[in-house]
């Protein structure tokens, strides 16, 4: 390839890429559209908070049961696949719509969550199949982004748009924004990429082969710790932090501070740790660090302005953690890379069930609901002692 044709490729691939990220955004913020309104949803729907969690929770559970079919698809029919994936989340949206219900909210929501592998699961393939090698690592990046993007959307767009008495324009908005990023996605990969790209689905030999390396064992501990303690504490920090009289609009500015913090946790740790081979440390440092904030926050838990440097201290240094983890993942399993990061995100989702389910038991407990996520945060120490990144 010439240097103008590589330049045109390049070009056009950028397009591909934002696209992409949009409908990223889309799926992530349509996740967690509730999280930062709990309390005020289910009063309109007539629900205890704890079943409002399920809007979001449903999202790590059909992950887990869908990544392996949804990487089959892609393999086989890629854009098909993707489109798919962005017009469903699209439509996930627009059946929100139908009713002011809970019964529509949930289907809607579950339209989203079985289209979400079929997004996340795209991009590497997505990068590899419309960008040069040398533009790929930033078009992951850039691809990834979008879920920091939409999460902080989410959470935002909430307290923003609901009224007094309803959701007003928060449903209608965010599925207008779903509807235009899937025509977008779909209008720019009408042109086939030019490379398959790695494998998106994770074969059973593979998976054996991949499993029986203690470094892929000890990595899917801490990515079902850390994963598992961001996703609970997105999903039910605004229905704890309400046993105080704290608003659904404070405990929306705090996750999106604890977005924006990891956003660049994200963007200037993993560097620092990879280059000075900190993976082991870090990650010891990762889970007393988080543990030691949610201690804090069982006590301080009804100052706003302690919740939210607290919650951002969090996310600064934990969001960071599955870049590390990731990165480790590449540089040591080569070509075997995408079945072990496929390990890491199951196991990563697994723990996000697992952590929330259990913390939807104890939102009217602020102590108990905090020193939970401190004690999940503890266990994670015992995996990262045992971290062998030799």
């Amino acid at each position: 390839m010439n240097g103008a044709q590589e330049g045109t490729k390049t070009g056009n691939g950028w397009v591909v890429i934002a696209a992409y990220a949009a409908v990223v955004a889309a799926t992530q913020m349509l996740w967690l559209t509730f999280a930062p309104i709990d309390t005020d949803v289910a009063r309109d729907y007539g629900v205890s908070q704890a079943t409002v969690g399920w809007l979001a929770n449903v999202f790590p559970l059909l992950y887990v049961v869908l990544a392996l079919p949804a990487g089959l698809a892609l393999d086989r029919w890629f854009r098909s696949s993707l489109n798919a994936g962005a017009i469903l989340t699209a439509i996930g949206g627009l059946v929100r719509l139908i009713a002011p219900t809970f019964a529509a909210a949930m289907a809607g929501q579950l339209l989203v969550a079985i289209a979400q592998p079929l997004v996340l699961n795209s991009l590497t393939k997505t990068a590899t199949g419309y960008l040069p090698e040398r533009a790929r690592p930033t078009g992951i990046a850039l691809g990834s982004a979008g879920q920091f993007v939409g999460a902080i959307i989410a959470l935002v767009m909430g307290p923003l748009l609901e009224d007094k008495h309803s959701l007003g324009l928060l449903l209608p908005v965010q599925a207008g924004l779903a509807v235009l990023a899937a025509i977008v996605l779909a209008l720019v990969t009408r042109r086939p990429p030019a490379d398959a790209g790695p494998r998106a689905a994770i074969g059973i030999d593979e998976l054996k082969a991949a499993w029986s390396l203690p470094l892929i064992r000890t990595l899917a501990q801490l990515a079902f710790v850390g994963i598992g303690v961001f996703v609970a504490l997105s999903t039910y920090l605004q229905p704890i932090l309400h046993r105080n009289h704290i608003s659904s609009t404070s405990a929306g500015v705090m996750l999106a501070g604890m977005l924006i913090a990891g956003t660049i946790g994200c963007g200037t740790l993993p560097p620092v740790v990879a280059r000075k081979g900190l993976e082991r440390r870090y990650m010891i440092f990762v889970a007393s660090w988080v543990a030691g904030c949610c201690g804090v926050l069982a006590i301080l838990h009804a100052l706003v302005v302690a919740d939210f440097i607290l919650v951002a201290a969090l996310g600064l240094i934990l969001l960071a953690a599955l870049p590390v983890m990731l990165e480790l993942v590449e540089r040591k399993m080569g070509a075997s890379g995408g079945v072990a990061t496929g390990i890491l995100l199951l196991a990563g989702n697994a723990g996000g069930l697992v952590v929330a389910v259990l913390l939807s038991l104890l939102v009217h407990i602020p102590v108990a609901a905090f020193l939970l996520l401190a004690g999940v945060a503890l266990y994670g120490l015992r995996p990262a002692r045992a971290l062998n990144p030799a």
